[in-house]
């Protein structure tokens, strides 16, 4: 059991059969009236952000998320394989378990399943990833003051703007939480 005293940046709570995470939180102790903890916590499985107040000794049931590092195999459909690389057991994920960020993932790359309770609701691909162009313009000699991006589609099918010196071939570093083209490789 926690406290909402106890609430610290990330601790994971349960709250109506809800697994949530602490965003932010704030120790008030009015000039007059009993002391509160305003709250800001995220909804784990969809990601509904909500602010709230609670007497510093509510109690709350730990929610212990599981993190576990797998291997993306393949995709057959709607159904997405990872591998344990312990037990080389396969685990098939629904399409609709993975954010949009996962257009950055190619097979054998390792991601990290995240789940409560043995319910798996989120795949947290690594936070850099080295993709091949396949498919952009030409850029054009000398235009490199400008600043102008262009689309560059990746091995993966994803699409990322990218300077006019990036050529078809060149391996590039993207971050996965934003989307955005950081290097070449």
């Amino acid at each position: 059991m926690v406290t909402a005293g106890d609430f610290k940046n990330g601790l994971t709570f349960e709250l109506d059969g809800q697994v949530m995470q602490v965003i932010e939180f704030q120790h008030v102790k009015p000039g007059k009236g009993a002391a509160f903890v305003r709250t800001k916590f995220k909804n784990v499985k969809t990601g509904a952000v909500v602010e709230r107040s609670f007497s510093p000794t509510d109690k709350f049931e730990n929610a212990m998320v599981d993190r576990r590092e797998m291997q993306y195999l393949y995709n057959d459909g709607d159904l997405y394989y990872f591998m344990d690389m312990e037990s080389y057991e396969q685990l098939p994920i629904s399409k609709d378990k993975l954010d949009d960020n996962f257009k950055f993932v190619k097979e054998e790359m390792m991601c990290r399943i995240v789940s409560y309770k043995g319910d798996i609701f989120a795949v947290e691909p690594p936070i850099f990833v080295e993709l091949e162009v396949t498919d952009t313009e030409p850029g054009f000699k000398g235009d490199t003051a400008t600043g102008t991006t262009k689309p560059a589609t990746l091995e993966t099918g994803a699409i990322v703007k990218v300077p006019l010196f990036i050529e078809i071939g060149n391996k590039l570093r993207i971050d996965t939480r934003t989307g955005e083209y950081l290097e070449r490789a």
